[in-house]
């Protein structure tokens, strides 16, 4: 009887011993899984890995690139560039579309205006023309440009044929009627001290180059 529960004590003894090392690669096994499973996830974090970035950073890039823009110009130019989109964005919503262009156009007498020359227009815009956009299209166009340049490429919003005049009723007409408004006796002061031709046009160009160097310029 001894010999026989000494043996059963022996085989119980045995069992548990392979059962507690067996749990134990179990558990050296699973941590070794999960140190791996770390590791991992720190490259994963790691700059080079990334291939998206949080919405919160998109957000901080985009609002930086916005300031960029108005850091450009001071806050003068600024307040014309916000007149000029105001008097395009017809339906005031907010947006420079193909209607308000098309409008624009209707306004300074051109109704033929085709949607191929619309749409390529808009297609120099990255995305829908709010203000932000309307100016950093202008900021492209104008960086290293002199007083004079700037403002005949101002003039020539309402010149897309590029004459290199305007009708003076056209002017008369935005003027009085858009952004800070000037008043009859101001618009006729203003064609007293740089007429009108023949045909009732303004040389903008010429009046360009006098606001900006004081004096007319010499006939060639």
């Amino acid at each position: 009887m001894q010999k026989g529960e000494g043996e059963k004590e022996q085989k119980y003894s045995s069992h548990m011993r392979r059962e507690r090392k067996g749990k134990e690669e179990s558990r050296n096994h699973t941590g070794e899984e999960r140190e791996s499973a770390a590791e991992g996830a720190v490259v994963d974090s790691s700059p080079g890995v990334q291939c998206c970035e949080s919405p919160k950073k998109a957000k901080k890039k985009a609002a930086e690139a916005s300031s960029n823009v108005f850091s450009m110009f001071e806050q003068a130019q600024i307040q014309e560039f916000k007149e000029a989109f105001t008097i395009m964005d017809q339906n005031r919503d907010g947006f420079i579309d193909k209607s308000d262009l098309r409008d624009t156009f209707c306004a300074l007498g051109r109704l033929n205006v085709g949607n191929d020359e619309l749409d390529e227009m808009l297609k120099m815009a990255p995305g829908p023309i709010n203000f932000t956009i309307f100016l950093s299209m202008f900021g492209e166009k104008l960086k290293g440009t002199d007083p004079e340049e700037t403002i005949i490429n101002a003039f020539k919003i309402f010149d897309p044929e590029g004459q290199g005049v305007l009708k003076g009723e056209d002017i008369k007409y935005y003027i009085m009627s858009q952004a800070d408004k000037f008043t009859e006796a101001e618009v006729e002061d203003m064609f007293t001290n740089f007429p009108l031709d023949v045909a009732g046009n303004l040389d903008y160009k010429n009046l360009c180059y006098v606001i900006t160097h004081g004096e007319e310029k010499e006939s060639e």
